[in-house]
């Protein structure tokens, strides 16, 4: 593979997924970091990338990538990170689960728990589970966003309120590395907030990805979270966060 076809397929890859980390890369097309490295800068360079820490993405801050497409991005990992998430919910557990394709993985991940009360805004996550006999699965009333089956808007803010649970689950589109935590939907931020302040241990499934991403709206911050369960450790500056607010990290 010439330079140029090199370059040329790494554009191509991060369009598909919309990030890609220079490991990633590394490993796919068996050349060592450094040359990566140049790569992406000389791609930089013309426009056709975004340099971001630790390899290069295309996201926009303002459009979130498809949700066809955000439903297969790592989504091993994203299984891994739904089994050790499931790991901590006891059975017999009261939990809000919002908006987002780790979410729902971590749903299907549940399945085999006894006896839960699940209240969601997530139709994808109430259809998965609504199977389970013994499972309570509520579903928020509101606005239904038709690209992913996300509920959102005042209702939903006002249902949510009603409840207090045992852990709120949420999932994030982006991280900053100053530990805010973004979005796209200020809608969708909004109910987020509201199932951080109505539970009693907050968990955030995140993929590395995210750390690499700058949604515009702001959601809250790492400060209020209970746990951060992700597959690989964070950059330095959010692990300093996380160990400064006494937020649990697990790696997947």
């Amino acid at each position: 593979m010439t330079q140029q076809e090199r370059q040329d397929a790494i554009v191509a890859l991060v369009k598909r997924q919309g990030y890609a980390a220079i490991e990633q890369l590394t490993e796919h097309f068996a050349v060592t970091p450094q040359t990566i490295r140049r790569d992406l800068n000389a791609l930089a360079s013309e426009g056709l990338i975004r340099r971001v820490h630790g390899g290069a993405g295309l996201e926009s801050s303002t459009v979130n990538t498809a949700y066809s497409t955000r439903k297969t991005l790592n989504l091993e990992a994203k299984h891994r990170i739904a089994a050790r998430i499931a790991e901590h919910i006891p059975n017999h557990a009261s939990l809000f689960i919002n908006i987002g394709t780790s979410n729902e993985v971590i749903a299907a991940a549940l399945e085999r728990h006894q006896g839960l009360e699940v209240i969601t805004n997530n139709l994808n996550v109430a259809a998965s589970l609504q199977h389970k006999e013994d499972f309570n699965v509520i579903i928020a009333g509101g606005q239904v966003r038709s690209r992913d089956g996300g509920i959102i808007g005042e209702a939903t803010i006002d249902f949510i309120n009603q409840f207090k649970v045992d852990f709120g689950i949420i999932g994030i589109s982006g991280i900053d590395e100053d530990g805010s935590l973004l979005e796209f939907d200020y809608q969708e931020a909004r109910v987020a907030q509201a199932i951080i302040r109505n539970s009693r241990q907050v968990f955030l499934a995140a993929d590395h990805s995210k750390f690499h991403r700058n949604p515009v709206v702001r959601q809250g911050n790492i400060a209020q979270l209970d746990a951060l369960f992700t597959d690989r450790r964070p950059p330095e500056p959010i692990c300093h966060l996380l160990d400064a607010n006494d937020v649990a990290l697990y790696l997947a």
